[in-house]
């Protein structure tokens, strides 16, 4: 039995529940400041404050006087210089109140009793609010934090790796496989190029989604703002206080932000994280085929048992971790907007798991790029593949057939070319004897596996303007 020493079994990177926490800290740890129960804690500090300093602005809230420069420097130091030793105090005092919202009021407090004028207005920290009208804005900062300072921008290094494979490679020619089987060739660049404009267009989708905010009191109806001044227009200074923030305003809610656009959010990432598995897949088998081959690293081993191989280990790890993102983030994309009558508190637990859909995904991206920075094209194999694959003309001879209306062209190459072996040979001797002019026929004679790509090699080359476009940048 494992030796059961609780001060053995303090959290670390080797006791830790969830992998992300442990074994891959290093390569998610970007998240923590924006994910973790430490960034909620910071981002409910902010809006406690910017909310006093808003209060301090409406001439109608006599009780709290326009604060000076310095106190306003005093509070907003406060937000400026949240440490972690700040968040552990408010820790420290939510053991006490057995709530964690109460506990960042109780924080402020003390932290602004030594201000005269703020100390005048402590009770005024937490006015009007709910806990959901801090958490909700709380909440919608950090993931707006996240997505910013890091899931675009590895998104972005993503979609730039995807588009450099294509360009480098859009002229080398590569069987395609529909069904499994030869099919018209393509070029290696062009399939890259695919992938590239997929993951832009939902990288765009996931940017365009507006993070929203609800500043309403306990059910959505500013019951006690309007009882306490009534002469206040408090949906008005709640949309001001929300956009101030860099938030969208939501007027119509219950007790919380009805969670509806966190829902349109993790949809879309769910279909951008979709496509790269498609990705990780099709170059998995690409490298099964001897198509890429992988530069290994000094003292790294493939398999612990076969010397030789040299594993696709980063677009599994790629794949996988896709799949496990994909999987919470399905579930609170169906789970957050529902909430019975003004609210339960399942949402509350359910929130708390945020950083665990996006930290899969940051990994999985991670990933996908290792991976495929360590890919080498093997031209050799493409085009050994190509060369036994001549019966791939069978479709440019039957089009061009028809063209001149040379009888039952499909009837005549599926006898050519079905269940036997198709060669150079057969194939030029099958077009000499058509009846083409000689113009068309020396053209068909010019064809071969390697230069059938059709617009394939222009496809990949302009892959970059076909990404700007969706970006918005050209």
């Amino acid at each position: 039995a494992i030796k059961d020493d609780s001060r053995e079994f303090e959290l670390s990177s080797l006791t830790a529940l969830s992998p992300l926490d442990g074994r891959y800290w290093g390569k998610v740890k970007d998240l923590a400041p924006y994910m973790s129960e430490y960034g909620l804690i910071y981002f409910r500090v902010l809006v406690e404050i910017k909310w006093l300093l808003m209060l301090s602005q409406i001439p109608e809230v006599i009780e709290v006087p326009s604060f000076s420069a310095e106190a306003q420097s005093y509070l907003l130091g406060l937000i400026d210089g949240f440490s972690m030793d700040d968040a552990l105090e408010v820790k420290k005092i939510e053991r006490v109140t057995n709530h964690d919202v109460k506990a960042v009021e109780y924080f402020l407090k003390q932290k602004c009793q030594s201000q005269p004028e703020i100390a005048k207005v402590l009770e005024f920290f937490h006015f009007a609010c709910t806990s959901e009208d801090i958490n909700n804005l709380a909440h919608a900062l950090m993931l707006k934090e996240a997505m910013t300072k890091v899931m675009f921008p590895t998104m972005d290094k993503l979609v730039e790796a995807i588009c450099k494979l294509a360009k480098a490679n859009a002229s080398v020619s590569m069987l395609s496989r529909t069904h499994g089987q030869p099919a018209s060739p393509t070029t290696l660049g062009k399939e890259m190029a695919i992938f590239a404009v997929r993951l832009s267009r939902e990288r765009q989708e996931i940017s365009q989604v507006e993070m929203m905010g609800k500043f309403a009191g306990a059910v959505g109806n500013y019951n006690a703002h309007i009882v306490a001044y009534p002469t206040v227009i408090w949906p008005q200074i709640a949309e001001q206080f929300v956009t101030s923030l860099g938030l969208k305003f939501n007027p119509y809610v219950t007790q919380i932000e009805t969670h509806d656009y966190m829902a349109k959010l993790y949809y879309a990432i769910i279909r951008f994280n979709n496509i790269l598995i498609d990705f990780d897949r099709d170059i998995w088998g690409y490298i099964s085929l001897g198509y890429f081959k992988q530069i290994t690293k000094a003292g790294e081993i493939g398999s612990s048992t076969m010397p030789h191989k040299v594993n696709p280990i980063d677009f599994e790890n790629s794949e996988g971790n896709l799949g496990k993102a994909n999987e919470d983030l399905t579930y609170l994309s169906m789970k957050l907007p529902i909430s019975r009558w003004q609210r339960d508190l399942t949402d509350s637990t359910v929130l708390r798991n945020m950083g665990g859909g996006l930290g899969h995904s940051l990994l999985a991206y991670k990933s996908a790029l290792q991976g495929i920075g360590k890919l080498q094209v093997n031209e050799a194999r493409l085009s050994e593949d190509l060369n036994q694959a001549w019966e791939v003309l069978a479709e440019p001879i039957q089009t061009v057939m028809r063209r001149y209306g040379v009888p039952e062209p499909y009837e005549k190459l599926k006898e050519l070319t079905r269940g036997r072996a198709v060669t150079k040979e057969s194939i030029r001797e099958f077009i000499e004897g058509l009846e083409l002019p000689e113009e068309a026929k020396t053209h068909l004679l010019k064809l071969t596996p390697h230069s059938y790509v059709g617009a394939a090699v222009e496809l990949a080359k302009t892959v970059d303007s076909a990404v700007n476009v969706i970006n918005g940048s050209e």
